[in-house]
């Protein structure tokens, strides 16, 4: 009877230290965009540059469409709210095209924003007024110039050609978009 206790702590004490060790993975613990990225350069569905370019623009623009969701309900200036309307919209059909095609091609996306994003999110949603417009609009500018940039290097360094077909059909919508924020940025500085 001694033994099967001794046994049966011995396994309970292996089972939590494994359950809750330090080397155990949670993926509830991980940032989604390192996750994703860690799945991808695993299976190796394309190449690196390919896989990670998918990844970086699913989570810019799933950032777009929450920061976009937030200013449809804090915004104060209707240029900012219209905006916003725009950017769920645009950012939502980008970002299903990119679903469809990253399934098709096996590519893990991160299923929920970055850590980093998460918390600019929370800071922004305490902004109020002018305060949260001008920062939101400062931020599409700022956002959208890095998109555009990445986006014109992917058109021509991507070496998936459904991806470098998908960067370029949706960058003249991201430049469209850059210079809507500039104009409104323009403006609320009246």
């Amino acid at each position: 009877m001694k033994k099967l206790v001794i046994l049966s702590a011995t396994f309970l004490a292996v089972w939590m230290t494994q359950s809750c060790g330090n080397n155990a993975r949670n993926p509830q613990n991980e940032k989604p965009v390192d996750s994703a990225q860690d799945i991808n350069q695993a299976t190796k569905p394309v190449d690196e540059k390919s896989s990670q370019f998918a990844v970086d623009a699913a989570n810019a623009g799933m950032h777009e469409v929450e920061a976009g969701k937030l200013a449809q309900e804090k915004a104060q200036n209707p240029q900012v709210k219209s905006f916003a309307t725009m950017m769920v919209n645009d950012h939502t059909k980008a970002g299903d095209e990119l679903k469809a095609l990253a399934q098709k091609k096996n590519i893990t996306l991160p299923a929920e924003l970055s850590t980093e994003d998460k918390k600019h999110m929370d800071d922004m949603a305490k902004k109020t007024g002018k305060d949260f417009d001008k920062h939101y609009i400062d931020m599409m500018v700022d956002g959208h110039e890095k998109v555009v940039s990445e986006f014109e290097k992917a058109s021509d360094n991507v070496t998936d050609d459904d991806l470098k077909t998908w960067a370029r059909n949706t960058l003249p919508t991201l430049k469209a978009h850059l210079d809507s924020a500039k104009a409104i940025q323009a403006s609320l500085k009246k």
